[in-house]
């Protein structure tokens, strides 16, 4: 079996057991109807047709098809593409929630089958294609999906990019609170998170740190100064802009 977690199982009649051949893409269609409509409408064997995914409005995700088996979606591009039917009609846009279900499904055939994450604009191409695009060989649907969802191609793209490769948060550093905020015996969680800076950066006296700023920190914070080449008084103990900033302290949670 291969079906997408996040889409809802609601298995249709038409389609052909085990008759996807390859995976070379996803194509995109519009309904020109109703999610449900479809859907009754790729459960009546008159109609030859069906797709492997449907995708509503309102962000409504399911699966019809599994996807070793063969929509029937795009006459001659059915056994190398999977498919994904949008609620609406022509001209219309896809909504955020449609834009969104697009990327994902996407996203998930990047995983699943290396499609890759682009745009493809002929039969035989890899990644994010239209129904239109395969002309007569495919149905004769020059229109579908319409220009306008052509248009959210680029989105939909970078969309499922993140989502396969989420962006590394940044880490978030406290700011330098002031000289004035290091004196002995003050309490405050930026002193703990501080002296974790100082551990990791290579501190290796005894040294526990705690919430509250003694004779400890001074000696761990001279040590830091030291290693950035400050001397004398320079390397007191006391955190400067600099050296703080150096050090990477962590905000504290």
């Amino acid at each position: 079996m291969a079906r997408f977690s996040k889409a809802t199982w609601t298995p249709v009649r038409n389609f052909t057991t085990d008759g996807q051949d390859q995976v070379l893409g996803l194509i995109v269609h519009i309904m020109e109807g109703t999610l449900d409509g479809t859907q009754s409408w790729f459960n009546n064997p008159a109609a030859q047709a069906s797709s492997h995914f449907g995708n509503g409005k309102g962000g409504a995700l399911r699966q019809w098809v599994d996807t070793k088996d063969r929509a029937w979606a795009q006459a001659a591009g059915n056994r190398t593409y999977l498919s994904i039917e949008n609620e609406g009609s022509t001209p219309d846009a896809l909504t955020p929630q449609q834009v969104e279900n697009v990327a994902q499904v996407l996203a998930w055939a990047n995983k699943e089958y290396g499609v890759p994450l682009q745009k493809t604009n002929a039969p035989g191409g890899r990644g994010l294609g239209w129904h239109g695009m395969g002309g007569a060989a495919w149905g004769g649907h020059y229109d579908c999906p319409g220009d306008h969802i052509k248009a959210q191609f680029d989105e939909i793209i970078t969309r499922a990019k993140a989502i396969v490769s989420p962006p590394i948060p940044k880490p978030m550093y406290a700011p330098f609170p002031g000289r004035g905020f290091f004196h002995l015996g003050q309490n405050n969680a930026l002193i703990t998170e501080m002296g974790k800076a100082l551990v990791r950066a290579g501190y290796k006296a005894k040294y526990t740190p705690t919430p509250t700023f003694t004779r400890a920190d001074l000696a761990a914070y001279s040590w830091w100064q030291r290693k950035l080449g400050y001397s004398g008084s320079d390397a007191d103990g006391y955190p400067g802009p600099s050296s703080w900033a150096q050090l990477k302290v962590a905000s504290p949670q």
